[in-house]
């Protein structure tokens, strides 16, 4: 099973609201920006967090390289809460 640190693990992220994981630190930006997680709202987070969710304390720049989030993206449903396999 994936463990939160800095953030929330990915695994269950497909369909997660934004900011709902018990136990991470979330600021009031993300916890209120109405974010349900699937690929699309993802690839467009991850590009530049701070241009998607204004007033988030994300400190990751972002991924600019557009191939690289691609890769990244699929996994994210792959795996349950719990990183098992659905």
């Amino acid at each position: 099973m994936a463990k939160n640190k800095v953030g929330p693990a990915f695994n269950g992220l497909d369909g997660r609201k934004s900011g709902s994981v018990a136990g991470c630190s979330y600021s009031d930006a993300n916890k209120n920006s109405g974010i349900t997680w699937d690929e699309s709202n993802f690839l467009d987070y991850i590009k530049e967090p701070k241009a998607r969710v204004p007033n988030t304390k994300m400190a990751f720049a972002g991924i600019k390289n557009e191939r690289k989030p691609r890769i990244t993206a699929p996994t994210l449903s792959k795996n349950d809460s719990d990183g098992k396999t659905k």
